[in-house]
């Protein structure tokens, strides 16, 4: 039974999991199941045990109870596609793939719940958590929407956790939560090398012109630097704790709010029946003409969507780039210099430009709404 689960239960689910449903869900015998796995019979019983405790946890015992309807019952066959967040795969699609897509998702997630305060909010019956940051002062800001189908495979996964579930239950990033975010951050920074080097990296082309005439185009790419804060976190965040020449906060806390507001359309923008907005036309190498907001038809998602790109439309070439890759990807300032050609240390500068023309954008539109209103 266990090898006939493999190819029904997708990978992410946990082994421990696996063995639980074929034990519950089948009525499969521990001792069969361990001969299966080929290993003691207490083992496989401890695992059981411990799925079984931690189903008074909301999330793990939705996770548990959707796989069952949708692999263990009658209805069930296993050929059609499983549906997984927003995410429909099937058995033809590749293991890589799906596991591509669910790292792209928990490592959003994670990096957003290691910022001090942070925490997952998952209320009763609904199909959105959301990711909220303690900003002080009894303040709160939401920094990402998340589906509940994934909230529950990184519940499943024991990535995060609740110690009083209710019906807010507040969920926080565990100590294999972080150890799974380490992973999943030096996979995706790998790859974003390997692209680098093959010369897929973008917005790398518009830049060749202003490199030094002793400077080779065909040069190898230099050796990675050293990241000077922790990659887990936004770049702003990071980037507000350092200090000008004066003292002061290089980025104030409304620059960085206006950074987050940006991020928080960014989040709500993806929700809808194109999960994946391709944001890339507002790169500079992207092609600015051909993007349409009202080509992605969503009904919630849909004025989000016009504000961010209203914003970075307002702010332009250069100064979007920077802020749909520092604000919304999170990717850090010395990525990003280098993939915008940019020379060291000159991308805070720029983001700090782009956060003002942000606020001032932000400002502006407060006081449309305003008059018209």
């Amino acid at each position: 039974m266990e090898n006939n689960m493999a190819f029904t239960i997708p990978a992410w689910v946990p082994e421990g999991a696996q063995r639980y449903l074929a034990h519950t869900e089948t009525g499969q015998s521990i001792r069969d199941i361990a001969r299966s796995a080929g290993c003691h019979a207490s083992t496989i019983l401890r695992q059981i045990r411990r799925i079984e405790m931690r189903r008074d946890d909301p999330l793990v015992d939705a996770a548990l109870q959707s796989l069952a309807e949708t692999h263990f019952s009658d209805s069930a066959d296993g050929t059609g596609p499983i549906q997984f967040g927003a995410l429909a795969v099937t058995e033809e699609e590749t293991a890589a793939a799906k596991d591509e897509e669910f790292n792209r998702e928990a490592l959003r997630i994670l990096r957003r719940l290691c910022e001090t305060g942070s925490v997952l909010a998952v209320a009763e019956e609904m199909d959105k958590a959301v990711v909220v940051r303690d900003t002080g002062d009894s303040g709160a800001t939401r920094t990402a929407v998340v589906d509940c189908k994934i909230a529950q495979a990184l519940a499943l996964k024991d990535w995060i956790s609740c110690n009083n579930p209710g019906r807010i239950s507040r969920y926080r990033i565990s100590s294999s939560g972080r150890s799974a975010l380490s992973r999943l951050m030096a996979e995706a920074e790998n790859k974003a090398r390997e692209r680098s080097e093959f010369g897929m990296a973008d917005a790398q082309a518009p830049f060749q012109a202003q490199m030094s005439p002793n400077q080779s185009a065909t040069a190898k790419p230099d050796r990675p630097r050293r990241i000077r804060y922790s990659a887990a976190e936004s770049p702003l965040i990071a980037l507000a704790r350092r200090r000008d020449r004066d003292g002061k906060p290089f980025l104030d806390e409304t620059l960085v709010a206006a950074g987050e507001r940006l991020r928080e359309d960014f989040e709500l923008a993806q929700i809808g029946p194109q999960v994946a907005q391709n944001w890339d036309h507002f790169l500079t190498a992207g092609g600015r003409g051909g993007f349409n907001s009202e080509a992605h038809a969503g009904h919630g998602a849909s004025d989000a969507r016009d504000r961010v790109e209203h914003a970075l439309s307002d702010l332009g070439p250069g100064l979007s780039d920077v802020a749909l890759r520092c604000c919304c990807y999170l990717e850090g300032l010395e990525l990003a210099e280098k993939r915008m050609g940019w020379s060291a240390r000159s991308g805070k500068i720029v983001l700090r430009i782009a956060l003002q023309r942000l606020k001032r954008h932000y400002v502006g539109q407060s006081e449309r709404n305003r008059m018209i209103g």
